[in-house]
């Protein structure tokens, strides 16, 4: 598979960010190495997303709507990602991709 392949894998589900991992490894890709930091991150931020909103709906649960709505943001994100990927260039996620840059050490070596 082409590199770009890989880098769009990272953001489908855990298991292909983990296939996608495995396969940099081999071939030490900084495009997959950027787009596996961006896709972690996501996936981190998506799951700290949805335990605040559990949270805020056990709380307030007239939020329901609004935070519903709020909670298709990860997916939204995930698209940009995989758009990025696809054509071959390393640019943050939106909002919160510059936050991931270069801060899983272990995706470098």
């Amino acid at each position: 598979m082409k590199t770009k392949q890989w880098a769009i894998i990272a953001y489908i589900t855990i298991i292909g960010w983990i296939i996608a991992f495995v396969k940099s490894k081999e071939n030490k890709d900084t495009l997959v190495t950027y787009h596996l930091e961006q896709a972690l991150g996501l996936a981190i931020t998506s799951l700290l997303w949805s335990v605040v909103v559990g949270v805020m709906l056990s709380i307030i649960p007239a939020l329901y709507t609004p935070l519903s709505i709020l909670s298709i943001l990860p997916l939204i994100f995930m698209i940009f990602g995989i758009i990025n990927a696809n054509s071959g260039v390393q640019k943050p996620i939106p909002v919160i991709g510059k936050f991931f840059e270069n801060k899983f050490v272990f995706l470098q070596q």
